[in-house]
This record gives structure tokens, sequence and C-alpha cells, in this order.
């Protein structure tokens, strides 16, 4: 289980230097007080053979890279920790309805501050107790009248029983919401499914040769015999068929789509049907008074910076607000830090469309910020906003390969997050704000761990050359409920947040942990609303000055 024990990834790598050894065992390391919403029942089974890591017939650029030796391990330690169960019939399978929650812990009264407690007992469909552990529940408590939420920690026993544990963080009737998002039976369909392939997604290649336009098919792994163009670093290699007669500089731009394959079986299908993904666990528990009690008197806090690593859950929403419990914000109105904190930074937001919309929400509290006319078109272009006054330069960009989205863009000034590290000098007024995982969730997980692992090496090289440049990581948020969840499950979302959070572990970055906020609000959208927005910005903000 991936709980609230602290879990560690091991090495196999004995001829390590010292050095790197202690950066691998950071990396490594699954040290974080557990969240969550998801639960990883302890069952070893033979890893997957990653054969989707060898493209046929194309003759591989760069040498093996030191990075594959640790995405395996990586790999290969999460892969051991996803339940191993396969099943024949669905009403064998976990049943929300079934399944019981039971508050432990009956007091005469609830203090802020007070923890609180909810066995969950898991059964089938048939009424018979749930013997392992593994399923993708979401717990968190609230009070819509008050705009407040925090997320509950998920502790597994592996026996079908959970232990849900809450901190009651504000005064007033609070309610309590446990979901089970997938079956255990669920959880490791996906798992295989999403490593056994790249054939949910499909790219075409735009190519233009003068008057002369052609398309192909474009990917990381072609099962093709034609000769095919590369593009990439560092073993991140994306390939299109070249075209007749086209040459490979004519490669202009790239889209994609979803392609109607599917590594789930019919059976396996069934489990995610709309009323089985997030379905409500019934619970007798009413609402909860909470009283402002003197016993339970908050400890003085040190001012947020970067550096801190937030623990789970790292805090909560009142009046839609968010409130650090790690560290002590200065205001929670950012545009009152604009003057004091901003004045000649440069700022690189480099991602994807959730992180484009800080960029879109700033000029509502930065007046004077202004955008700036790129060429190109489509909401993936680069944005850049200007403010004249205070020397102000903001920009996002579009990261690199997986990019999904269903119209062209160019590839000519198309590159990775360590690449568009590399090309920055740094310095005391440059700020980098990087946010990676939606766009990797329909492709086989070493993909993303790969492409982490490659960003903490160039995040390494920047603070050798430029240690006092900020950098900031905006983990992965919920998004939709949806029906695909092949392709974009928040399961997927879960193990890569899981992820993110321990491979840039040890590094003197800020975090913004944008899962805990939409967990905790109750948001199902892939863009949280502007309260999230707002609160993820105020950390921000806080961490510059």
């Amino acid at each position: 289980m991936l709980g609230h024990n602290i879990t560690h990834f091991s090495s196999r790598t004995g001829r390590m230097s010292q050095a790197k050894h202690k950066l691998f065992s950071t990396i490594l390391v699954l040290s974080v007080t557990f969240m969550v919403s998801f639960t990883i029942h302890r069952t070893y089974f033979k890893p997957l053979k990653l054969h989707y890591l060898e493209v046929k017939n194309a003759k591989q650029p760069f040498p093996a890279s030191e990075n594959e030796q640790k995405i395996t391990d990586i790999y290969n330690s999460m892969n051991s920790r996803i339940t191993n169960v396969s099943f024949v019939y669905i009403n064998r399978t976990t049943s929300a309805k079934n399944s019981k929650a039971i508050l432990l812990d009956h007091w005469k009264k609830y203090c802020v501050g007070d923890s609180l407690t909810i066995q969950l007992d898991m059964f089938d469909y048939i009424g018979k107790k749930k013997i392992y552990g593994g399923d993708f529940l979401r717990a968190r408590i609230f009070s819509p009248k008050l705009g407040a939420g925090a997320s509950g920690i998920i502790e597994d026993l592996n026996n079908g029983t959970y232990h849900v544990h809450f901190t009651l963080f504000w005064e007033g009737k609070v309610q309590i919401s446990i979901l089970l998002m997938h079956p255990s039976e669920g959880v490791a369909a996906l798992w295989r499914a999403r490593n056994s392939g790249y054939k949910n997604i499909i790219f075409t290649g735009k190519f233009l040769n003068k008057t002369k336009e052609v398309h192909t098919e474009c990917g990381f792994d072609l099962d093709s015999q034609e000769e095919k163009c590369r593009s990439g670093e560092e073993g991140e290699n994306f390939y299109c068929i070249k075209p007749l007669g086209v040459p490979c500089e004519a490669f202009i731009s790239v889209k994609s789509n979803n392609r109607p394959h599917a590594y789930l079986t019919d059976l396996e299908k069934r489990l995610f049907i709309r009323s089985n993904i997030a379905a409500v666990i019934p619970q007798n528990n009413g609402s909860i008074d909470v009283l402002k009690c003197q016993r339970n008197s908050g400890e003085v806090k040190s001012k947020c910076s970067v550096g801190m690593s937030p623990p789970f859950p790292g805090g909560y929403f009142l009046n839609n607000v968010w409130h650090p419990v790690f560290c002590n914000l200065s205001t929670y109105e950012p545009q009152s830090l604009v003057d004091k904190c901003f004045s000649k930074k440069k700022i690189y937001l480099m991602g994807d469309s959730t992180i484009r919309q800080w960029i879109e929400y700033l000029p509502s509290i930065m007046k004077d910020l202004k955008f700036f006319n790129v060429d190109g078109s489509g909401w993936h272009r680069t944005h850049i906003a200007m403010d004249m006054k205070k020397n102000i330069y903001i920009q996002w960009k579009k990261h690199g390969h997986p990019f999904v989205t269903q119209s062209f863009f160019t590839v000519k000034d198309y590159t990775s997050v360590p690449q568009e590290i590399d090309r920055l000098a740094g310095g005391a007024n440059t700020v980098i704000v990087i946010a990676l995982g939606q766009h990797f969730r329909p492709f086989p997980i070493t993909l993303f761990i790969r492409r982490l692992l490659n960003v903490r090496k160039a995040i390494e090289r920047l603070f050798i050359r430029s240690p006092d440049t900020k950098v900031i990581i905006k983990s992965e948020n919920t998004r939709e409920i949806n029906t695909d969840v092949e392709r974009f499950s928040d399961f997927h979302g879960y193990i890569q947040y899981l992820l993110a959070k321990n491979i840039f572990h040890g590094l003197n970055v800020g975090v913004i942990d944008a899962w805990d906020m939409t967990v905790a609000s109750g948001s199902l959208n892939l863009h949280p609303s502007k309260p999230i927005l707002k609160s993820q910005i105020n950390l921000f903000f806080e961490y510059l000055c």
C-alpha cells in the first residue's frame, strides 16, 4: 500500500557514486504523509515488459541514458504496489452502495483542531466483505455555507477496510463526503491498460514542401516499416512517417485525436459506466457541529517560502480562500503584493492549459499588464503579457510532446520543459513555474517518469549557474468525471501527482498543491474556478516576496 506509512523506492544501482546514490534515494523515496484519495494494495507481481520503449526500424539517436535504470526501478516499484486482481463477474467487484462508513470518534463535542476517523468496510455487489484493498477513493469534509473544504487521508488496511482521517480545521457544521472513484478491480485494469502501449492517441503531422501539403502519422511508437523523421532529446523521441519525396525539414505542425482503440476488455469497460464512477459511499453520520474551543490554539508558522514540503492535507478552504497549514501567508489579497514583489520580474509559465489559466487571470489583479500579440492562432500559441511601468514580463508556453489537441500547432518553436529551462540564464528576477500531467495521462507512465527526471536534471543545472532563480512546481489537479477513463481518469492523474511530488523532493522549489486544493473544494473541472486560481496565485505571490 502507498499509505500513511513512509514507503521507499529502492535503488538497484549499487555501483553509483555516493553523491548519485543520495540523489537517487531522494528521488525514489515516497516520503509523503499520505493523503489520500487512492490507496494501493501491496501485492507484488512480475513487472510488465516495457516493449513500447523499443521503436521498430528506427535507430536510437541517443545512447542508453543513465536515467533508464532509474525509470525502470521507479516503474517496477509502483507496479508492485498496484493491486493485482482479476475478475470474472461484475458482482464480485467493490460496490459503493453496499459498503459501510462508520464514525469511530464519538465525542460530546468536537473542537477546531480535533481529528476525526471514519472506518470504511467495503463489500461487493452480492454483499460479501472484500478481503483486499486498492480501491481508488476520494474523501473530504466541507461546509457549503462557509465556502469551506479539506481533503482526508485514507489509510488502507489491505483487508477491505480503510480508515479515513480528517482534521477539523474550522468552526461550524461540517459534512463528510467519501467517494468510490474506481473499485480495486478497475484500478488494476486501468494500470495494465495504460502501460500496454501508445495506441490510445493518434498524432497527425503536417509537412509543407512549397505548394505541397502532406499529412502522415506521428507518435512515440510507430508500427511501420517506412522511413521516419525524428525529433526529441535524451531518449524522448517523437517520430513521423516521412512522406515520399518530402524532406524531414518540411515537418511544420502536428495535431492529435483519440484513436478508436482500447486496451481494456469489454468486461473491464463495464466497471466504468458513469453510475460506477465517483459513487457515493452511504453514511449515517449527518453533519458534525465543530466548536472553537480554547484547548486547540494555533501554532506560530513560518512565512511561506520555497524549499518547504507541504504535508497532506496542506491546507483548507474557508470563505473560498485557501489557508495553508504549514506556513503563514502575509495576505489573502494577492494584488497587494504586486508593487512589492513583481517589479523587474521575468516569469516563465511552462506546461499545460491549467497554468495558461494563470496568465489569463493575472490581468484582473495586475491592471497594467497587457498582452502582446504573438503570431500564431489557437489557445496553444505562446502567450506573452507585459507591464511596461513595472518592467514585468510574463510568458506561457506549452510543454513538449505529448501535447494532445485536435487542432494543428506549429512544431518549429516547440521545445520540452528541460530545453526551455536550459535556455534561461536565470537570476534573482527570473521565476519559472512548471505544470505537467494532464496531457500525459493517455500514455504509459514511463514517458511521464522520464520527463520528470529530465526536468529535475534541468532544474539542478539551473541552480548550479543561478541558485537564486525561483522555481515553482504546480501539481496536477482533478478534472471532470469522464467515462473515457482509459485516457483521462483521475487515477492516472493521482499516480502522476505522487510521482511528481517525490521526484522533485529535496529541490529548493516552491510547491503549489493543486491536487489537494481541488480535492478539498470538490472541483470536477480540468480548469478550476476563479477562487481556486486566486488561491494558487496568492501562494505563488507569497513565494516570490
